[in-house]
């Protein structure tokens, strides 16, 4: 039996064809509370362009979709794409793409930017790198946003509080809002950045 890397494609493919929501974004009451969490955080401001990679089946970019003109998401399961474009179907400023993250991402065009439960799928110094090309990029005082899960899963390269140590140790970044929710299960943390 072939080994398919959990940062891969094809696995998360499977996972949305196999369960078609396979982490309850849908439901979840963990899930929600994260996505509210973010939309405060953002503190009622409004954003000209926003970009969600990692997307999923589209929960938070239809609520993105209240607080900017235009928001591009991105996922690179089809499966995913499909049922965040069915999600978001009536939401005319959104717009969905199946394509990886990475870093030759237009980065000047977006205001805002939400890294949510995406960065622990990157090996270090390939989160470093896509970090600072966005940093470097993305126009003066455009907002970033990263939340993710603390616990531990034989899924992730790197742990929820590495992911945003390597956000927080950008020079271009000055940190606006920090939050921290405790709980083996559900804990998460939550930043938000002004690019200076």
């Amino acid at each position: 039996m072939t080994h398919v890397s959990t940062t891969s494609a094809a696995f998360f493919e499977e996972k949305y064809r196999s369960q078609g929501d396979p982490w309850n974004f849908a439901g979840d009451a963990y899930e929600n509370a994260r996505y509210r969490s973010i939309l405060r955080a953002l503190a009622g401001k409004h954003f000209h362009a926003a970009f969600e990679p990692g997307c999923s089946i589209g929960i938070l970019t239809r609520m993105l979709a209240a607080v900017a003109d235009f928001v591009r998401a991105c996922d690179f399961s089809e499966s995913a794409v499909a049922a965040s474009r069915t999600q978001c179907a009536d939401v005319p400023n959104v717009t969905i793409t199946c394509k990886a993250l990475c870093e030759d991402e237009p980065w000047s065009t977006y205001d805002l930017v939400v890294l949510s439960e995406i960065g622990y799928y990157f090996g270090l110094p390939a989160w470093e790198s896509l970090a600072a090309r966005m940093c470097l990029e993305l126009p003066s005082g455009a907002t970033v946003v990263a939340c993710h899960w603390l616990g531990h899963s034989t899924d992730h390269v790197l742990h929820g509080d590495e992911v945003h140590r390597v956000l927080a140790t950008q020079p271009l970044l000055q940190e606006l809002h920090r939050e921290r929710h405790p709980g083996e299960k559900h804990g998460y943390r939550l930043d938000l950045w002004r690019k200076r």
